[in-house]
C-alpha cells in the first residue's frame, strides 16, 4: 500500500500493536468544526521511506480549501478525484512538516534516525500528525540548524511555491518585480527570494502591512485598501513612464488575472499565476503565444535538491520564517478559524506534542 493510502485511511478503530498517534482529521467538508483530533494506528516507513516524528506543521490557504472545498471558479469537479466530492478523500490535511526522524525503511542511507528534517508532502497531505512517512529521496531536507522547529516549518509551504515559480524566470539587478498578496505566506516568500537575486519589489498588501514586507526587503508598497496596483497609475521608477513597468508579476491572491495586469508588464515579462481559476489554466497558453509574454500557472519541480537549497536560502538569512500564529494540536479549529479570515501574515504554525 502506498505511502498517501496509509496516511488517508485513518480510522477510530483501536491502534495497532506497532502504537498509536493524534491526529487532525476531517470526515466532511464544512466549517473549522469538523477539524478533530482523534487517535489512529502510527504508520510505519517502508522500504526508501523516512518515519519523522512530526514537532510542527503549517495550517494553510491549501488546507483550507481541501476542509471547505471552496476551490477557485472551474475547478471542482478537476479537483474531485483528488479531494473528493462528497466527503473528503484526504482526511488528515497538512502539506509539510518539520521534525526528528525515528525510524528508517530498508535501503535509506542519506537519513538516519535522530536527524531533524523539513518535510513537504504537498497535495498528498498528512502532515497534521503525530508521525508521518516520506521518501527519503523526496522533498525532505535537514532542518536548516539556526531555526527553531516552528521557525523551520514556516519557510517550508510559501518558500517551497515561491521557488517553484521564481525558478521559471530569469530575475536579477535592475529587475522589476510586483507581488500581489504580498504579506501571506508564499508572497512574503517571493518577496525575500526576488529580493535576495537582486530585484526591485512592489509589494501589494494591505496597510496593515506595510511595516512587515518593507522588512522583507520591498521597495515599495501599495496598499490594496486605497490604490488599485492594475490601474496603472503608481510609480515604479520606470524610466519610460509607460503602462509596461515590471519584468514579472506574481499573483498570490486570485484577484490579479491575465487582462486585468498585462499592460502592466514589459515587453518579454512574465506572469506567475500562483492561484488563478479553470480560465486563466485554460487561457494561459493562448495568452503567452499572442502576446509574447510568459503566462505559468503550474510552477516547476523542486524534489529533494530544492529542499536542500531551501534550506540554504534559510540559513544563509535570505529566507526568513514569518510567523503569524501558533497553535497547539488540540487548538486545530481554533487554528482553521483563524485562516479561515483570509487575513494571516506568513504562516500559522501547528506545534505538535
Amino acid at each position: 500500500m502506498s505511502t498517501a493510502s496509509r496516511q488517508g485511511s485513518t480510522s477510530d478503530a483501536p491502534a495497532a500493536t506497532r502504537g498509536a498517534m493524534r491526529v487532525a482529521r476531517i470526515d466532511r467538508f464544512g466549517a473549522p468544526e469538523v477539524a478533530r483530533v482523534v487517535d489512529v494506528p502510527r504508520p510505519e516507513p517502508g522500504p526508501g521511506e523516512l518515519l519523522v516524528r512530526v514537532r510542527a506543521s503549517t495550517v494553510s490557504i491549501a488546507d483550507h480549501r481541501l476542509r471547505t472545498r471552496r476551490v477557485p471558479r472551474g475547478l471542482a469537479l478537476v479537483v474531485a478525484p483528488t479531494i473528493g466530492l462528497f466527503r473528503p478523500r484526504l482526511r488528515v490535511l497538512g502539506m509539510d512538516a518539520a521534525g526528528v526522524v525515528e525510524a528508517v525503511g530498508a535501503g535509506v542511507v542519506r537519513f538516519a534516525v535522530g536527524d531533524e528534517v523539513v518535510v513537504m508532502r504537498g497535495s498528498r497531505m498528512g502532515c497534521h500528525a503525530e508521525y508521518v512517512t516520506i521518501a527519503a529521496d523526496g522533498e525532505v531536507a535537514r532542518k536548516p540548524a539556526n531555526l527553531s522547529f516552528e521557525e523551520a516549518v514556516a519557510i517550508v509551504f510559501g518558500g517551497h511555491t515561491a521557488l517553484r515559480y521564481l525558478d521559471r524566470v530569469a530575475i536579477g539587478p535592475g529587475s522589476e518585480v510586483l507581488v500581489n498578496g504580498a504579506s501571506g505566506a508564499v508572497g512574503s516568500a517571493v518577496v525575500q527570494l526576488a529580493t535576495a537575486r537582486g530585484a526591485r519589489v512592489t509589494a501589494v498588501t494591505s496597510g496593515r502591512n506595510a511595516e512587515l514586507v518593507r522588512s522583507l526587503g520591498a521597495s515599495r508598497v501599495v496598499d490594496h485598501t486605497r490604490e488599485d496596483f492594475a490601474a496603472g497609475d503608481v510609480d515604479s521608477g520606470a524610466a519610460s513612464g509607460g503602462p509596461a513597468r515590471y519584468d514579472v508579476i506574481v499573483e498570490c491572491v486570485g484577484n490579479a488575472p491575465f487582462g486585468r495586469v498585462a499592460h502592466l508588464l514589459r515587453p518579454g515579462g512574465a506572469l506567475l499565476l500562483v492561484i488563478t481559476d479553470l480560465a486563466g489554466m485554460l487561457r494561459a497558453g493562448r495568452q503567452a503565444r499572442r502576446s509574447g509574454l510568459v503566462v505559468d500557472h503550474r510552477g516547476g519541480e523542486l524534489g529533494a535538491d530544492g529542499m536542500e537549497r531551501l534550506v540554504a536560502l534559510a540559513e544563509t538569512g535570505a529566507l526568513r520564517p514569518v510567523i503569524d500564529r501558533t497553535y497547539a494540536l488540540d487548538e486545530i479549529v481554533e487554528a482553521h478559524r483563524y485562516v479561515d479570515g483570509g487575513h494571516k501574515r506568513g504562516s500559522v504554525v501547528l506545534r505538535m506534542g
